[in-house]
């Protein structure tokens, strides 16, 4: 009995050449949806320039994204399982290459904004689908694991990536071409990926409800839109009745929900306490941190001055903080457990906010740089644990279904983040502007606008720049931003308590066993074969020993159960 278990446990340590590569076409998807999240940034000044978008628009462009992407995430998740998760990616990669053409090229500011809409709407695909096969790929727990440390890490070095490569590109060619570095990058999934990733077995069960797909969609977009609008206009007849729409949707999703018996949002996952909180404190860690990260490039380009190459270059040490997290992840929750390192990691998030705020004032970098190193790290070790917690938390069977909830938290708290810290961004910025006497009424009209349009009216006519409305669209911006920190950072602050009072935080070799104990009962009321039925068929030589090697009760606690010396690494 004895004997044949060494070999399992060797091959469960090998990844092996075929599903390594399988894997890497399905980081360099994760890493193109990544890249194409920040890449834009950096574009905003160059854009708002050709196509002179409003203020309203400029949001538009930089959040249509994450609000399409996020009301599909669980809709594509549940059409992954029947639609099939390969298929789905291939069709999905396909239609990011068009979309990007079309954004690309877009001559308008509301044709970029349908373009970015149908970007979100392809990008929604790519996501669950990754997943999906990850966990087809690696059935055993140990592997897997290492597979999505290794999947995280793309992502978070496309974001690292992204300002670069952007800055690069903008630095010789028109805005556009950060649209276009997508199709090569497409290209390469499509081919790579027909060969070599599995064909995942379709599950069969009643079709996707359509209603509630709509629904989904029509509760987040316009509750997103309403915030905005307040923040941008006031209270407004607009608002109140967007909010009104987005409120009704969202209740008759949720009514709908708890009658079918095959929910597209499975909303039993949040009876589970430390799903519920890493939730909550994964949305609200997303919120404050790329919600600054937004409109943080037009500060270094409109009032540091810097080059699109060199504000990518800056806002590196952030997002290498946040890849550099892998490191001392295990440590973390060997010695704090999972609640507490988490809320460590969102407390020094917060500290490098409040830090970015001060450093402003400095007339070196080497003050920004750091806050900006401690941004990132807190920041990345609190997504890294929330996200793992979030998977753990729930039992096996429905691993797919928290997976898709902990996607949608995510998107969901950039698309927030950019219109609640965007706006209200935008809202300090003209508050505190203070127009020079004898500037001219349509410079003065264009300050008001934005920091991009202040700068433009600044240059002046031919007698030469205004330097007086630019120092004061400069100081208005800075200072607005300063108190959008704090806000940001008090944001951080919350999800701290919320994770330090709601995750639970055994140590040591409990700190990964607990959650997988707690959702026992419920996994434990499905059929072991019905279970099964969510592995795809691959080599038998690679897989088959690794799944057949492990008890079914540790078969049970395979999504909670991660080796403290992997660092359960899973961040988006």
């Amino acid at each position: 009995m004895t004997a044949p278990n060494p070999p399992a446990a060797a091959a469960d340590t090998r990844i092996g050449a075929r599903r390594g590569a399988a894997l890497a076409v399905l980081i360099l998807a994760v890493t193109l949806l990544a890249i194409d999240g920040t890449v834009l940034y950096l574009a905003l000044p160059a854009l708002s320039r050709d196509l002179a978008p409003t203020a309203a628009q400029v949001l538009w462009i930089g959040d249509i994204y994450s609000f399409v992407l996020a009301g599909l995430l669980i809709t594509m998740g549940n059409l992954a399982d029947r639609f099939g998760a390969k298929r789905l990616l291939l069709v999905g990669s396909a239609a990011f290459g068009l979309a990007s053409l079309l954004a690309a090229f877009a001559p308008t500011a509301g044709l970029l904004i349908l373009a970015r809409a149908l970007l979100g709407l392809a990008g929604s695909t790519l996501m669950p689908s990754t997943l999906s096969l990850i966990r087809a790929l690696f059935p055993d727990a140990a592997l897997r694991t290492r597979a999505v440390a290794l999947w995280s890490a793309g992502a978070m070095a496309g974001g690292a990536v992204g300002p670069l490569v952007g800055g690069v590109l903008l630095e010789h060619f028109a805005w556009g071409s950060v649209f276009l570095i997508n199709l090569p990058v497409v290209a390469l999934i499509i081919v790579a990926g027909s060969v070599l990733l599995p064909g995942a077995p379709t599950r069969r069960s009643a079709p996707i409800d359509l209603l509630s797909a709509g629904l989904s969609v029509l509760a987040i977009v316009p509750l997103v839109y309403a915030v905005k609008a307040v923040v941008e206009h006031g209270p407004t007849l607009d608002a109140g009745g967007a909010a009104a729409i987005g409120v009704v949707c969202g209740w008759l999703f949720l009514r709908r929900q708890r009658r079918l018996a095959q929910p597209l949002f499975d909303l039993s996952l949040f009876a589970i306490p430390a799903f519920r909180g890493a939730v909550i404190a994964n949305g609200l860690s997303v919120l404050g941190f790329f919600g600054f990260l937004y409109f943080f490039s037009q500060y270094l380009q409109l009032v540091r001055g810097y080059s699109p190459f060199w504000a990518g270059l800056a806002e590196m040490p952030a997002t290498l903080a946040s890849m550099a997290v892998a490191v001392i992840v295990g440590a973390a929750l060997r010695r704090l457990g999972a609640g507490r390192a988490i809320a460590a990691g969102l407390l020094l998030s917060a500290a490098g906010l409040v830090g970015i705020g001060i450093a402003e004032g400095s007339d070196t970098y080497a003050w920004l740089g750091l806050a900006l190193a401690i941004t990132g790290l807190g920041t990345g070790l609190a997504m890294t644990l929330s996200t793992d917690a979030v998977v753990s938390a729930a039992p096996p069977d429905r691993a797919g279904a928290a997976s898709a909830i902990s996607e949608t938290s995510f998107e969901l708290g950039i698309a927030l983040g950019i219109a609640l810290l965007g706006s209200l961004q935008t809202a300090l910025y003209r508050g505190l502007l203070h127009v020079p006497a004898g500037t001219p009424e349509a410079a003065g009209r264009a300050a008001r606008e934005s920091l991009a349009a202040a700068v433009e009216a600044a240059q002046g006519p031919a007698g030469g720049p205004d330097t007086g409305l630019l120092l004061a669209a400069q100081e208005a911006f800075t200072q607005g931003m300063q108190m959008t920190a704090a806000i940001a950072a008090l944001l951080l602050a919350a999800a701290a308590v919320v994770a330090w009072r709601v995750i639970p935080s055994p140590r040591g070799a409990d700190a990964l066993a607990q959650p997988a104990a707690e959702a026992r009962p419920a996994a434990e009321a499905r059929p072991a074969a019905e279970a099964k039925s969510t592995v795809a068929t691959y080599p038998a030589a690679e897989t088959q020993p690794a799944a057949e090697a492990q008890p079914a009760m540790e078969s049970q606690s395979a999504a909670g159960a991660r080796p403290a010396t992997k660092g359960g690494a899973h961040a988006q």
